[in-house]
């Protein structure tokens, strides 16, 4: 039975309040304050962002708590901290986004070719990293940086004949540390790359199309072990690994910011649809999205902020896709 606007409605509270229940780490408070952005909700995306800046470093990484030895992780509060800055006027948050920026673009440890390390204690590329910086670089105006990391993190793990993300890379050893393909990792890899095609302004057209086409290839590669329930295994090309729910929200949002931007074909739509649909089956009476790859480990099903935000940015692509 179709869900009424009603029920969707009441899924999407649910959903905001089962989030905003739990604990966050850097990357969790970003992609949560990034769904409250594209949902609209400025007010809620200000105070998510105001909190990343309170938990600030000297060296300019925003939202971190405690031994987080993440590089890119805390760039994923950059865009909210960012737009928040100039909707409210806020000199704090401005000067907080340019250290973030800083820090990205002079200090952050980074491989022989530039590209940045996804953590402070070991030279490795995760796939991770091309939603956590590149959407950020491209926001604050550095196109050809954006560009020139996701090219790179792409350079490190994209498997061409599988047409899937790797996870791992060692930029040191120049070798594969972590080889299987990741369902939630591929569904970061998607929507990083559909939030920089969005950013890159009209006269970078030709890395428009080139990163278009990188991403229809990695939704096409997960797209080949959707199962018949619009669902995926946590590593996408293993059946004997669990059920996930994320990897659909990731994929549907995808799409829908895809077509909505008429760089993907409206025959995804069914593809996206049918993910939804999947994905609001697994939101519970309490509003927590079950059979996520669940924090805090990530390696079995359960529940996560990625997860309740991912529902969320879904939602709201879906409802652009449907506006536009």
């Amino acid at each position: 039975m179709e869900n009424t606007l009603d029920d969707v409605s009441s899924t999407i509270e649910k959903a905001k309040l089962a989030m905003l229940s739990m604990q966050r780490a850097s990357w969790e408070q970003g992609v949560a304050a990034q769904a409250f952005l594209e949902l609209g909700d400025n007010e809620m995306a200000y105070l998510l962002a105001r909190e990343s800046v309170l938990r600030q470093t000297k060296e300019g990484r925003l939202g971190v708590v405690y031994r987080d030895n993440g590089v890119t992780d805390p760039a994923a509060s950059g865009e909210a901290v960012l737009y928040a800055a100039e909707l409210y006027d806020d000199r704090i948050l401005k000067e907080a986004a340019d250290r973030m920026l800083d820090y990205l673009l002079n200090r952050a440890p980074r491989s022989g070719s530039g590209i940045i390390h996804h953590t402070l204690h070991a030279p490795q590329i995760w796939v991770d990293s091309m939603y956590m910086a590149p959407p950020f670089l491209a926001v604050a105006g550095h196109y050809d940086k954006a560009v020139r990391q996701v090219k790179g993190i792409r350079n490190a793990l994209w498997n061409p004949s599988k047409r899937l993300f790797a996870h791992m890379w060692d930029a040191e050893k120049e070798i594969l540390i972590n080889d299987n393909f990741w369902g939630v990792g591929n569904g970061w890899a998607a929507a990083g790359m559909a939030r920089v095609i969005k950013a890159l302004p009209a006269n970078m057209q030709a890395e428009k199309i080139e990163l278009t086409g990188y991403c229809k290839q990695v939704v096409d590669g997960c797209l080949a072990h959707i199962r018949p329930d619009g669902l995926f295994h946590n590593i996408v090309d293993r059946t004997d690994s669990f059920i996930e729910t994320n990897l659909s929200q990731m994929l549907a949002y995808c799409i829908f910011r895809g077509v909505e931007g008429k760089w993907l074909d409206k025959s995804y739509l069914d593809y996206a649809h049918k993910m939804r649909h999947a994905a609001h089956d697994k939101v519970d009476a309490h509003g927590y999205v079950q059979g996520v790859c669940g924090a805090p480990h990530f390696s079995s099903p359960g529940r996560a902020t990625e997860g309740q935000a991912f529902f969320l940015l879904m939602e709201a692509s879906y409802r652009d896709c449907q506006q536009s």
